[in-house]
């Protein structure tokens, strides 16, 4: 499955997908290629930490940020998206992200541990998550059993210590916990709710635009990461 076909299957309109599949492929591969950050294509990355990596030099291009706000972030979307297409091509993910964390002789065997549980929502982090919050932090469903522990800041961006910070996390049902990791909602600092108009058909899956969350100081941080990096803009 292309990356094309894949944008229409997950909701875009065949103008915005031919549109992103052309700046992956066409434009942004250009610009990245007479920068020397790539000597192939973008469309030939299979692998969604090293898109993420070039992305980031990528968006730090002044041809890139200036052609991004001309064009009311489409172009930043489109590498959006493209992860997001590739990470949804592969299930190995989080047993990537564990054997990184294994393999890294700079931490101890308790610190490892209590990351590979934070990775996969169980262990002590769960559990601070569950003390904090009690309840789904959107809905206030109680049935924690039926909860998940999910950052948000993602676990690939984040460093050690704030995959472990419990302010680095929401408690959510599996619903809510999917479109906030996908960024197709996200929360204002007032921790109003903001629902990006690629979400369809809301209600159909629990969200309401009138939702809102209780956020501490010590979320700030991580939430304005997660408006500004994973929230998907409407574009």
């Amino acid at each position: 499955m292309n990356f094309e076909k894949w944008l229409t299957l997950v909701g875009k309109s065949e103008r915005t997908a031919n549109s992103y599949s052309s700046a992956i492929s066409g434009t942004i591969s250009e610009w990245a290629n007479s920068a020397g950050l790539i000597t192939n294509n973008l469309s030939e990355i299979e692998n969604e930490k090293q898109l993420i990596r070039l992305s980031e030099g990528i968006k730090k291009l002044p041809i890139f940020q200036d052609k991004n706000t001309k064009g009311k972030g489409m172009y930043s979307a489109a590498l959006n998206q493209y992860a997001a297409y590739l990470k949804d091509l592969s299930n190995e993910n989080v047993q990537e992200d564990i054997e990184e964390v294994l393999s890294n002789s700079e931490t101890n065997m308790t610190e490892k541990s209590a990351l590979v549980n934070a990775r996969v929502g169980q262990g002590k982090y769960r559990r601070d998550l569950i003390d904090y919050w009690g309840r789904c932090a959107l809905t206030g469903y109680k049935n924690i059993r039926l909860l998940i522990a999910s950052h948000i800041k993602p676990w690939r961006e984040s460093e050690n210590q704030e995959r472990l910070d419990p302010y680095n996390g929401l408690l959510l049902l599996p619903n809510l916990d999917k479109v906030f990791d996908l960024g197709f909602i996200s929360f204002s600092e007032k921790g109003e709710i903001i629902v990006s108009d690629s979400l369809e058909d809301v209600e159909k899956i629990g969200v309401s635009r009138d939702m809102s969350i209780t956020l501490d100081n010590s979320h700030m941080d991580y939430m304005a990461y997660h408006r500004d990096i994973v929230f998907e803009r409407n574009v």
